[in-house]
């Protein structure tokens, strides 16, 4: 049985959809840091912008997944990605959110290999973030709104930049969308702009 509430709060007889309310509080209930919460907000604007590209009928999921993806980070750090899992199901979240989050830590963290597109998503741009936001404040201007992929690009190549994040991921997310490295940068960029002064980014402009 089903029951709709509020149009969105779907309940079943196991698991609960969260609301974007939910995602949120919960998020703040296992982070402090002003940082990954920043993160998250990042993430989640850049997988509502793909969920829109892709024509995807449910983007708040996508938003909600990439708002939460890191829920477990500051608390456990040594069982990020798997910590997550026993957090959620406690909630009674839906198996597909939770192998989603899951799977944007494989070969660093977890074993869950990204499937779905929106894993994918996740999967390639959860770290791109991080240097979009590292090539963002050292621009003049410390603003992601005048960002242009070349920007990135001309970091990128410099390993000691950003080096915490792992540009083969990022690469390897790239090739399982079947998109050109350029256009997730360009994409998650765009994503990105859509927040930039929640995530500390609307610099000077």
């Amino acid at each position: 049985m089903t029951i709709l509430i509020n149009e969105r709060r779907v309940f079943t007889m196991e698991r609960v959809v969260p609301t974007r309310a939910e995602a949120y509080e919960l998020l703040k209930e296992y982070n402090e840091s002003e940082s990954l919460i920043r993160h998250a907000l990042a993430v989640e604007s850049v997988m509502l912008h793909f969920a829109e590209l892709f024509g995807e009928s449910d983007k708040e999921k996508w938003g909600i997944i990439g708002l939460v993806h890191d829920l477990d980070y500051e608390r456990y750090p040594e069982e990020h990605c798997k910590k997550v899992r026993e957090i959620l199901e406690e909630k009674n979240w839906p198996e597909d959110y939770i192998r989603a989050i899951e799977s944007h830590g494989w070969k660093i963290c977890s074993d869950v290999e990204p499937v779905e597109r929106m894993e994918k998503v996740l999967y390639a741009t959860d770290e791109l973030t991080g240097l979009i936001t590292a090539t963002a404040l050292m621009r003049p201007s410390k603003s992601i709104l005048d960002m242009e992929v070349k920007s990135v690009k001309k970091k990128w190549k410099q390993k000691s930049f950003a080096a915490g994040v792992n540009r083969e991921i990022i690469e390897e997310g790239a090739r399982m969308l079947g998109l050109e490295l350029d256009k997730v940068i360009e994409e998650t960029i765009k994503g990105m702009q859509k927040v930039a002064e929640s995530i500390g980014l609307k610099g000077s402009l």
